[in-house]
This record gives C-alpha cells, structure tokens and sequence, in this order.
C-alpha cells in the first residue's frame, strides 16, 4: 500500500466510523490471504467505502460502473482502489479478464449480484456474472451482507449515527460437475448463490429471496470446515428464543429506520 493510499483509506476509515457505528467484528472471519470472491448486497453509496477500508490491509478490488470516472474526484478515488470499470448491459470481457487476474494474484475480488444499488435495502435478483467468475478462477465465494446503512440521510439529517451491520458468512464453491451451463443454469446459480447472501440477513431484508424455503444448493460445494448458510437461517427460524426485534420478519427496513 502508497503512503498515498493509506492516507486516504485511513481518512475514509475514520470518517465512516464518525458518522456511522460500525459492527465489524465478524470481518475478523474473512481469510486473511488467498483468492476470494466477496458476494455482497449493494445498498447505498456508503457500503463500498466502508467495507474497502475495513478489509484493510488485504489487497481488494471489486468492479464499478464506467461512468463513474466521469466525476474527476471519484475517478482518482476508484483508481487508487484498484477498481475495475466495467461497462454494464454488455458482456465487458476486459473487465472479466481483470477480476479473473485479481483472484489469481491471491486477491479479494467484491461483487455485487444486484448490479445497482437498491436504496432501501431489500435484495433485488442477482445478475450471472458472478457465476463466470466463480466457475473460471475456482475460487472460493464468501457471502457478507450489510444492513443498517439505508437509514444514513435519515439519522445524519437528524444528527445521529447510522448503526451499520455487516454479517459474514460460510464460503463455499460452485461447480458445475459437467451440466452444461447454459443460461437457465446460469440464472439459478445465480439464485443459489444469493440465497446465501439473503440468509445473513434479517428476513425484512431478503427481498425478492423471501423464501428461503424455495432455494437450492444444487451447485453449491461446503468445504469440510463450512456449512450452508441457509441451515443456519432455518435454524433460528425454528429456535424458539426470542430474536432481537430488527430480526423479526413483521419489521421493514422503513420501520426499523422510523425507530432510531
């Protein structure tokens, strides 16, 4: 890392835990070396540079849509991140090639499914390009979802801080065991993998991934050391115990923000 970089992470890092209180102790479980495909959800402006700073020292690059090099100041931020532009709405192979040579450098490679940011933090469907991703390098996924952060204008309007929760997840790899992967088979990947992403997350957040009874884990592999993330969710569906209230699936992520 350039005394240039660590200047400005440092920066962006203090400034994000000013404005925000940042549940960050279960960054702790991601790998500390190695290739890694980070599946995450994609809420809000404050998501990317939070959780980049946070990852820290791990090299990490992740992709962002071409346009925003259009803005001089978030251009020079994005580049010195190592961001890779991706042209959306179109198969960008050279931006496929440099996520593919990231995580062949042993770095963390974030990707965002949802493609756009959602705003209200309800999953949106997940686009597969991760897929390719995962298929060529082998590379193991993580999921780590984040919520809390769609109330930020609210609670700084009011001069609050904006609780922001990150959740991290089982890895896991996708393999096609010889189906040919054609674009259904892409699609449901897709899906497989982002019900992983939506099982971290508080039900009032899982979107169009609702119901989780409705996921596969067709071409999903756990390591020995891992389990699935969805058992886990099923599991405290089951439980009995009393589960904080930002969990309990009457609440939205509207009404959650009305109360702080």
């Amino acid at each position: 890392m350039t005394l240039t970089m660590w200047v400005v992470s440092a920066t962006i890092k203090g400034l994000t835990r000013l404005l925000c209180r940042v549940d960050d102790a279960q960054l702790a479980r991601v790998p500390a070396q190695g290739p890694l495909i980070l599946v995450a959800n994609h809420v809000n402006f404050l998501d990317v540079p939070l959780i980049y700073t946070h990852l820290q020292p791990r090299p990490v690059t992740g992709f962002a849509k071409v346009e925003t090099w259009d803005n001089p100041v978030l251009g020079f931020l994005f580049t010195l991140g190592r961001a890779i532009p991706l042209r959306r709405g179109e198969a960008d192979v050279a931006a496929l090639r440099r996520g593919l040579a990231a995580l062949a450098a042993g770095h963390i490679l974030a990707v965002a499914p949802e493609g756009t940011r959602s705003g209200h933090g309800r999953l949106q469907r997940g686009h597969p390009g991760v897929v390719v991703l995962a298929l060529r390098s082998g590379a193991p996924l993580l999921p780590l979802a984040y919520y809390g952060g769609e109330t930020f204008k609210r609670s700084l309007s009011r001069l609050r801080r904006t609780d922001f929760h990150i959740v991290v997840g089982q890895p896991f790899y996708l393999q096609a065991d010889g189906v040919k992967v054609t674009r259904p088979v892409r699609q449901q990947m897709a899906d497989e993998i982002m019900y992983q992403l939506a099982a971290l997350l508080p039900p009032a957040y899982r979107g169009y991934y609702a119901n989780l009874d409705a996921a596969t884990e067709t071409y999903l592999r756990f390591p020995v050391t891992s389990e699935s993330n969805l058992r886990h969710a099923r599991s405290l569906q089951g439980n009995s115990i009393t589960l904080p209230l930002s969990w309990r699936g009457r609440e939205t992520p509207e009404a959650l923000s009305e109360r702080q």
